[in-house]
């Protein structure tokens, strides 16, 4: 059952496929999947036609250094998503009703479900995370995930944080991200501590290239605009409407310039991935998280939801045997 039909299945019968993103990716990632099935493999050649680059080696040779770069990340991670995806429709039969990717994962998701075609989003996000680095040099930007009991539910101006450290990611209910320049998340840190203690939390610092999700990337806005709408004539706009957008918490509003508007500001304003699995859990009896970590399992079980992540080839057996 293609996404476009969605409504017409009851709600036991619905299934729906969400994507982690960037940080989930590893040298070697779901190679097993590539190993076994010619479909990867042909996922992976038509990316890196697209791209003139050897995705097979960026992500499966530990020597080539280029996997945590942003610029290489990115495209690197949607084909190895998207090839596990195409495994799952062609050897398991997996019919998705519904999509819901984190951050990077919202392309894949996008994609899986033919909004976008795989050459294109692979040349996007290409340049996403090239603009998303450049906008920030490495070292001067930073993020940190703070974890507590219930911080998420907190009404947000109750935050003390500095007003240049934003909010990038409202994860689960008890995990929340904040970004920005360096100075102003360690002094948004230590407010935070204070307002937290007496209360069990941790404070980690994230290994990131640049800070994601902040006010800081609003100068990607538009160039990165103009990488959408130069592709956006191969944009199938009305299957967006069954993928959760990151930027209104929301499915898409199945329209280009609807589309590209959520994805322009998805860059620079919060993901909203605790809207997002209220609403896929809304409409779906089964949920698959398809990447190389499962990264999104324990955000949906802070929901009280419980999924199944598809990590490897053998994690697909037991899921769909």
């Amino acid at each position: 059952m293609n996404g476009e039909h969605a409504s017409d299945v009851p709600i036991p019968m619905r299934t729906a496929l969400v994507f982690p993103g960037q940080g989930s990716q590893s040298v070697g990632m779901l190679r097993d999947f590539y190993d076994a099935f010619a479909v990867a493999r042909s996922t992976f050649a038509e990316a890196s036609h697209a791209l003139g680059l050897d995705i097979e080696r960026i992500c499966f040779d530990e020597h080539d250094g280029r996997l945590d770069h942003t610029e290489f990340t990115q495209p690197a991670l949607l084909t190895a998503e998207i090839a596990v995806t195409r495994v799952l429709s062609q050897q398991f039969g997996v019919r998705a009703d519904y999509y819901g990717g984190h951050s990077l994962g919202e392309y894949t998701a996008l994609t899986a479900a033919g909004v976008i075609p795989l050459a294109h989003a692979v040349r996007i996000v290409r340049e996403r995370g090239a603009l998303m680095q450049e906008a920030v040099p490495a070292g001067e930007g930073a993020m940190v995930a703070v974890i507590a009991e219930k911080i998420g539910d907190v009404d947000r101006r109750h935050w003390a944080r500095p007003e240049s450290m934003s909010l990038a990611n409202h994860n689960s209910p008890d995990q929340v991200v904040f970004s920005g320049r360096a100075s102003a998340v360690r002094e948004g840190t230590a407010l935070l501590a204070t307002q937290l203690a007496g209360r069990e939390h941790r404070i980690v610092a994230l290994n990131v290239s640049a800070p994601f999700h902040s006010s800081l990337m609003r100068v990607v806005h538009g160039p990165f605009r103009r990488v959408l709408e130069a592709a956006a004539s191969e944009f199938d706009a009305p299957r967006a409407s069954v993928v959760t957008s990151n930027f209104t918490g929301g499915f898409h509003v199945p329209e280009v310039v609807a589309v590209i508007d959520a994805l322009v500001c998805q860059t620079s304003a919060t993901v909203e991935w605790v809207a997002n699995m209220k609403r896929l859990s809304g409409v779906a009896a089964r949920i698959f998280e398809v990447g190389p970590a499962a990264t999104l399992r324990g955000f949906f079980k802070s929901m009280g939801r419980s999924i199944v992540s598809i990590t490897s080839l053998r994690a697909a057996a037991r899921a769909f045997s």
